[in-house]
């Protein structure tokens, strides 16, 4: 009888509310758990198998368990709930235009309430080395900070470490896992093997003990109003490391066409029209039938008989003596990276187009010995929309992030010694002649001692990169344990193209790790502090001084901790989370429609994105429940109608977490996220 009288209140409920047929594409309804009571803060998820593509909608209940998803194409769907503190509900058909209540049970117990909570909370149950522990080691790591830093930096790189598929038995699995891929081994060895199974190892034990996380707390406020929209691209081997939606200096470019992404471990460039809902891929073509998969490829100096390994070894390529059910699952010599699109339709990357033996670098670049005797890994590449053709771009500088400027330069992160550009406006493919005069690059050396020259080579991995719009420098962002060394802090850099003089600034303690570099409107330099787990902004005009090696302007530095839980037996809570932000974008223009400005960081390790408004210094969480394991890296905004309000705007992400094995959902997918004014607006 009591069920009976919830559906007649549901059903009046809506019935009396202004109501939307099946033209209008939403779905109505509401989340009651066994007892009769509703759910609030929860997620309704409609999937549907329906379109060319995997489609998939989620939104958040309201305060009283309501929920509306809209904007639905009209075919039949199935609706299901995840919730903290819930079990999975069962699906239920609906269509739009209807009404539907959803029925959800309460877990039993906080065992089965953890199956759903991001990784980054099991993480937190890790006891991490203690300094007096580290003290005296043989290694670079001396504290708990660094070595906590490291292994974010060096594990959660390509993976969500505490995610179903990385918890493990045992310390033996562990480091039959490590074998599986030559570069997680090799990470593993940097932070000291012995140590780092031995972390894991009693980990795994607490684990198997019964041990959960706490409870992750359910979406408040403002995090209950967004809708996020899925397509799957690729395929179970799809490496989707970024995407791009529109030209990131006019995000009004291109509205309602197709978002672009790079499938880095099978050499695609992947689309998803988001209007017809239908997916494809295009090969990534290489020079001169260059086919070497990165994990196998070499580098020879211009000089030099030696031929050393270069490449990176993934899940596909284990380490000696390692096995694993994915060999040669990456086909990928072109490993492509980064996509940009431009205001002539076409969609640049940073790519591999050939060897990396200096003897293949045009020609112009073999006469620096910086060039001929150093390794640089990628090139670039771009797809012209219009022709549906390929161009490949040389390059004597290697390459890994890039940003166009307002002039129409190309500025490339990705080698460890210099910084380079690309004007694409000079340079015509038609006439190779012309890369000589628009290809170019600087030597990064710093001036340590105030007398105006750059003394010191500052060697270092170039991860992200961003021109400054107001005075034309660029910055790039140095995460340590690439190249420079395991357990320093990392810094950013400053490029001064006017005087060709570079500068170099390291976060203070308790930062660490910068990777994602990004700008604001008011010239403003914003980074991801991967290792220590904070958002850190950076405002040179603060600076008392601006030569030397990196540490002379802490006053420059302002540092947030992100949301998110601690390591178990961390011994600085204000540097511990667990999460690693691999990334950040700053809306510059409000595409998200929370104010431009706003900063978003990727929480790579805990299946969200972190929203920050610099007025208020509040963070805001958009977790994306589902697929567990979704890992963002590079990602835009768009506007396709100015005038449409929260419908006509919204931010773009993938999923780029390797291996793709580990999801819930074992593919990628593109993700879109609205802002509407409330969980009831459609």
């Amino acid at each position: 009888m009591h069920r009976i009288f919830q559906s007649i209140f549901l059903a009046i409920l809506f019935l009396t509310a202004p109501y939307a047929g099946a033209e209008d594409g939403a779905i109505f309804g509401r989340v009651l758990n066994e007892a009769g009571a509703p759910e609030a803060g929860v997620w309704v998820i409609a999937v549907t198998e329906a379109l060319p593509t995997d489609y998939r909608k989620i939104v958040v209940t309201d305060d009283t368990g309501k929920f509306v998803i809209p904007d639905l194409p009209d075919v039949a769907f199935k609706l299901w709930v995840r919730g903290y503190g819930l079990l999975d509900s069962d699906p239920v058909d609906a269509s739009v235009g209807s009404t539907v209540e959803l029925n959800v049970p309460v877990a039993s117990d906080p065992v089965d309430a953890a199956t759903v909570y991001p990784a980054t909370y099991w993480l937190s149950m890790i006891n991490l080395p203690t300094d007096a522990a580290l003290k005296g080691n043989d290694g670079p790591l001396q504290t708990q900070a660094q070595w906590r830093s490291q292994f974010k930096l060096n594990c959660i790189l390509c993976h969500q470490v505490g995610a179903a598929a990385t918890r493990l038995p045992s310390a033996q699995a562990f480091d039959h896992g490590f074998l599986k891929s030559a570069a997680m081994s090799y990470f593993a060895d940097t932070l000291d093997r012995k140590r780092l199974l031995n972390v894991l190892g009693e980990w795994a034990e607490n684990m198997k003990s019964g041990r959960v996380p706490e409870a992750p707390p359910r979406p408040k406020g403002v995090e209950r109003n967004f809708v996020i929209t899925e397509w799957g691209w690729g395929d179970m081997y799809t490496y989707a490391h970024d995407e791009i939606a529109s030209d990131k200096r006019n995000p009004t470019l291109y509205p309602n066409g197709r978002i672009y992404g790079v499938d880095l471990g099978n050499d695609k460039l992947l689309y998803v029209d988001p209007k017809t809902h239908t997916v494809g891929s295009i090969a990534v073509p290489t020079r001169d039938d260059f086919n070497t998969v990165w994990c196998e490829q070499t580098w020879k100096g211009l000089n030099s008989d030696t031929i050393e390994p270069f490449g990176f070894g993934s899940l596909g390529c284990p380490w000696p003596g390692g096995v694993t059910p994915h060999l040669d699952a990456y086909k990928n010599p072109a490993n492509p990276h980064n996509p940009m699109m431009d205001d002539k339709g076409r969609v640049w990357m940073t790519t591999q187009i050939r060897r990396q033996w200096a003897e293949d670098a045009p020609p112009f670049c073999q006469k620096d010995p910086l060039i001929s005797e150093r390794r640089h890994h990628r090139q670039l590449g771009y797809y012209d929309t219009a022709t549906e053709k390929f161009v490949l771009v040389d390059t004597c500088v290697g390459t890994h992030h890039l940003q166009f400027d307002n002039d129409g330069v190309l500025w490339l992160s990705g080698d460890d010694y210099a910084i380079g550009w690309l004007d694409t406006i000079a340079y015509d493919p038609n006439n190779p002649d012309t890369l000589k005069t628009a290809h170019g690059y600087s030597e990064v050396r710093v001036d340590v001692d105030g007398d105006g020259k750059g003394d010191e080579p500052n060697v270092g991995f170039h991860y992200g990169i961003i021109p400054n719009h107001l005075d034309g420098s660029v910055w790039s962002a140095v995460p340590p344990g690439i190249v420079s060394p395991a357990g320093e802090r990392g810094r950013i850099h400053r490029y001064d193209r006017r005087s060709d003089s570079h500068e170099a600034f390291t976060p203070p303690a308790p930062g660490y790790g910068p990777r994602g570099i990004d700008i604001d409107n008011d010239g403003i330099i914003w980074t991801a502090l991967g290792g220590s787990g904070h958002l850190a902004r950076f405002d040179r005009t603060q600076c008392k001084q601006t030569w030397g090696a990196g540490e002379q302007c802490p006053e420059g530095w302002t540092l947030w901790r992100t949301p998110g839980p601690s390591f178990a037996n961390t011994e600085d809570p204000a540097s511990s989370n667990t999460d690693l932000h691999y990334y950040l974008w700053v809306d510059r223009f409000d595409t998200l429609g929370m104010g431009a400005g706003t900063v978003i960081v990727n929480g790579t390790g805990s299946d969200s994105l972190i929203a920050f408004n610099p007025k208020t210094e509040a963070f805001t969480v958009i977790r994306i429940p589902y697929p567990m394991n979704t890992y963002t890296r590079g990602l835009d905004g768009r506007i396709d109608d100015p005038n449409g309000g929260w419908k006509g705007r919204g931010l773009w992400f993938t999923n780029g977490i390797d291996p793709i094995v580990h999801s819930e959902i074992p593919r990628s997918y593109a993700g879109f996220v609205q802002m509407r004014p409330n969980p009831l607006a459609y």
